[in-house]
């Protein structure tokens, strides 16, 4: 099997999907393969930028407030 590193972008994605679906199927060592090229495809790509601010569903009037549970330890 040729390295990881030394395969193009889209060999490595077409071995990682046959892998998977082998893994799918039953195959417990293709797991372990389909596991090694997907990192591998994750380390070229580099880590995904997660925006919070698109994963806070609620409305943009709600986030600017201030939570009203903080008035009950501010002893009044």
């Amino acid at each position: 099997m040729t390295e990881e590193h030394e395969l193009p972008d889209e060999a490595l994605s077409a071995m990682a999907i046959e892998w998977r679906r082998k893994a799918l199927e039953g195959d417990h060592h293709a797991r372990g393969i389909a596991h090694e090229l997907e990192t591998e495809l994750r380390r070229r790509a580099g880590a995904p930028f997660a925006n919070y601010d698109t994963l806070d569903m609620r409305p943009l009037a709600m986030r600017a407030t201030r939570p009203g549970w903080w008035r009950f330890w501010r002893g009044r």
